[in-house]
């Protein structure tokens, strides 16, 4: 610091200080005194400032010396190296036959002693591991079977009696150390299955650890259940008051604990939960890495809660076998009174242990639920099943079933709203965990398919009730209104019933197929609820299309005697497929419908089903549908022409213009039928179906005659060819574009004598012909057609 002089310095902008060196000067120099020398607060700062620098020059003195230092010894290190690699090269040179062997020698022998290296790294890795593994599993086990020898085979009996001769807080400690050890040789079993492959050795860690949880699940569990019973669990359920048609509410002991009994209960809910968690977690990892079968996980103390209850239910579900209703109603009553209790105590208690993604509400309602499903699986089905094996049984079985079936949809809505406001969001996904009692059908397709031929028989015998009534092929008056050019675009968006001119049996089809999938929805398997509902409502527009098909079958008859009414059943069938087409094509749109789709396409179930409509789950029915309507629409447009073509065949010879009007009359008011029965988008497609064949029709008729054309015969030509575009005039606004044929016909035979000339001496292209107006004709056909022409 000698020769510092302040004075001498130049100091910095302003503007080129950083922040907190402009809050420093700011603090120390307020003022233009402070800044003097002779100042007391300059003289501090200038003390202080100089003892600062001597500091960190000693400092960095001290850091230029151990750098040095550590320079010089790594360069002394690294000469010692190259000097004796440069002593080996010179050994191994000295004799040259043997240099180049010795080089490759010790090449190969390095690179075998890295690898036995390696190898003793890896064994002493699995060495420590084991070792580790060792230590905690004994000590889990000494906690578990206790101190002292003792045969295997006692295991259970000599740590049941030491549990029982002590009080219940020594006996959680216990637990919860046996469940905390267990977790510790877990968290090592991931780690080691993350780097390593040792499967020998984890099968055996867990092999012990599974004996050893073999012993404390049961044990937790009794002691829960002696807790349960010593404060009055379960309750009574009042069954005389269930008889005679009302319950009163139950008390709950739940909400009647209090100060010991509360604690008690919290730390063996807590108990569970930890040996419940640490369960789940074994079993997600042998799912995971072992390809071992995922087990549902239950909540347990829930479970406890619920087995006792189950006994005494189970007693009076035998005496109401007659009577299911009463079943349903118990279940019900006695899950809805709890629900207070369960939600208040045992809610926090989850969520104290930790247990993601539990609800207790949730696991209330579906272990109850799974109470009344495992009565009916044992006790109800399987002799319904056998009932219906017996041909005198069937009618007696299929009425039974159907209304157990009603209970059973009834009963899991009112379940389901138990849990409306609790898991709103999860809701789907507390279907899908088997809050249904139709998850009877789940596992036995015997039953599923029983089921399936009862409301399949059902629902064909509500159609055919609705079949035999005189207003089941009826159409609303109101909406068989007259087509409008105006309202042309409105009149093809068809959604409702009405607007698509379906009849009554139309509506009635697709209201029985809604309540067959209605029945079916808290089905929690999805490839189940495909089944079911390929077996009953996928069936069932099969066979209505059939009876669609029979209707229209009904209608046909010769061109000669065709009238009306047999026009009207036909659009009658047309509309009711169309409607219906549309209706299925909306319901395969659904997301449970697209579910099915994709879980039918996982499990490769139904290959018949993978065409054109790839994700559509109704693919086969609407293609049935839409080949119906296609077929008989042309079936009609078919019959139209010949009609036409019969009733002109004496036109062509006579070329009497009366009885060319007299057909187009008859066509027109065959076309105001059509249009008045048929839906807006048909009637289109029909419509233009027959303008396209009329236009071929007398095109042909024309070029394959012998007819010649004077000037007087064409004009009557032009006249009743405006009459036939007159006809289809109520349906476009200029319907001779739907003639092109014709139209290039009546402009031939405008044509003066020169024209002519000009064009059958001129290029025989389509780009002169067009020169002439004329687009949708061969130039052999006008050839053809300007030779009739007489001048």
């Amino acid at each position: 610091m000698e020769g510092w002089d302040p004075q001498n310095l130049i100091l910095p902008e302003v503007r080129k200080l950083c922040r907190s060196q402009s809050e420093y000067l700011d603090q120390h120099f307020k003022t233009q005194k402070d800044v003097s020398s002779s100042s007391t607060s300059s003289s501090c700062l200038l003390s202080e400032w100089t003892k600062h620098c001597s500091h960190y020059d000693n400092r960095l003195l001290h850091l230029r010396t151990t750098l040095m230092d550590r320079t010089l010894s790594w360069i002394s290190s690294s000469f010692r190296a190259k000097a004796s690699l440069s002593n080996l090269d010179l050994t191994l040179s000295a004799s040259s036959q043997y240099g180049t062997a010795l080089k490759r020698l010790l090449g190969e022998e390095l690179r075998l002693l890295a690898l036995q290296l390696h190898r003793i790294h890896f064994i002493r890795q699995y060495v420590e591991t084991a070792l580790r593994l060792e230590a905690l599993v004994g000590d889990l086990e000494d906690v578990v079977f206790s101190s002292g020898n003792h045969r295997p085979g006692n295991m259970f009996a000599k740590f049941s009696t030491l549990l029982t001769s002590q009080d219940f807080g020594v006996k959680e400690e216990r637990l919860l150390k046996a469940i905390k050890a267990m977790n510790d040789v877990e968290e090592i079993i991931v780690i080691v299955e993350k780097s390593q492959q040792w499967h020998h050795l984890l099968k055996s860690v867990d092999h012990r650890v599974d004996k050893t949880l073999a012993i404390l699940r049961p044990e937790a569990l009794a002691e829960h259940r002696a807790l349960l019973a010593s404060f009055g669990w379960p309750p009574k359920l009042l069954a005389s008051k269930v008889e005679s048609g009302g319950l009163s509410k139950l008390l709950n002991p739940l909400l009647l604990m209090h100060g010991n009994e509360k604690k008690s209960y919290a730390q063996s809910f807590h108990v569970l939960c930890a040996l419940q968690q640490l369960h789940s977690r074994r079993e997600a990892r042998k799912f995971k890495t072992l390809g071992q079968k995922e087990c549902e996980i239950r909540l347990w103390a829930i479970d406890e809660l619920v087995t006792p209850l189950a006994v005494r239910m189970e007693y009076h579900f035998v005496k109401w076998a007659e009577q299911p209703e009463f079943m349903f109603a118990l279940v019900y009553r006695v899950t809805r009174d709890f629900m207070e209790g369960v939600s208040d105590i045992l809610q926090p208690l989850i969520d104290a242990a930790r247990l993601t993604s539990y609800s207790a509400n949730e696991a209330w309602v579906s272990a109850m639920v799974h109470i009344l499903s495992g009565f009916l699986t044992k006790n109800v089905f399987p002799a319904l099943a056998e009932r219906y094996k017996e041909k005198d049984m069937k009618l007696e079985v299929i009425s039974l079933w159907l209304h157990l079936v009603d209970l059973i949809v009834a009963f899991d809505k009112q379940m389901q709203s138990l849990l409306r406001y609790e898991t709103c969001l999860l809701f789907p996904d507390a279907q899908r965990r088997g809050i249904s009692v139709l998850i009877v059908f789940c596992d036995r397709p015997d039953w599923l398919k029983i089921w399936a031929k009862m409301e399949l028989k059902d629902g064909w015998k509500k159609l055919k009730a609705v079949l035999k009534d005189a207003k089941a092929w009826q159409i609303d008056d109101k909406h068989r209104v007259d087509f409008d050019v105006s309202t042309i675009c409105e009149t093809f968006l068809l959604s409702s019933r009405e607007a698509h001119k379906a009849p009554f049996v139309a509506e009635s089809a697709l209201k029985i197929a809604q309540e067959m999938i209605d029945r079916c929805q808290t089905l929690p398997d999805i490839l189940s609820r495909a089944k079911f509902v390929r077996s009953t409502v996928a069936r069932f527009f099969w066979y209505f299309s059939n009876v669609l098909l029979l209707h229209c079958r009904i209608a046909e008859l010769p061109p000669q005697e065709l009238d009306g009414s047999a026009f009207v059943r036909a659009c009658e069938s047309i509309n009711a497929a169309r409607y219906v087409e549309s209706k299925l094509q909306e319901w395969s749109d659904d997301a449970s419908f697209l579910e099915m789709k994709i879980a039918e396409n996982n499990s490769n179930m139904l290959e018949q089903h993978q065409g054109f409509y790839d994700d559509c789950f109704f693919e086969e029915e609407i293609k049935c549908l839409a080949e119906l309507e296609t077929n008989w629409l042309m079936e009609i447009v078919a019959v139209l022409l010949r009609q036409f073509e019969n009733l002109t065949l004496e036109y062509n010879h006579t070329e009497d213009s009366n009885a060319f009007i007299e057909v187009l009359q008859s066509l027109k008011n065959q076309l105001h039928v059509l249009k008045k029965n048929l839906n807006g988008k048909d009637f289109l497609d029909l419509w233009r179906s027959v303008a396209d064949g009329l236009d071929h029709f007398i095109c042909g008729s024309i070029l394959g005659g012998d007819v010649k054309f004077s000037k007087k015969q064409s004009n009557e030509f032009g006249t009743d060819m405006q009459a036939l575009f007159l006809v289809f005039q109520p349906f476009c606004a200029r319907p001779e574009a739907f003639f092109p044929c014709i139209r290039d016909i009546l402009k031939l035979l405008a044509m003066s004598g020169e024209e002519v000339k000009h064009l059958l001496v001129g290029k025989k292209s389509e780009k002169y012909m067009q020169s002439y107006g004329i687009s949708h004709l061969r130039f052999d056909q006008v050839e053809k057609t300007l030779r009739k022409l007489k001048f």
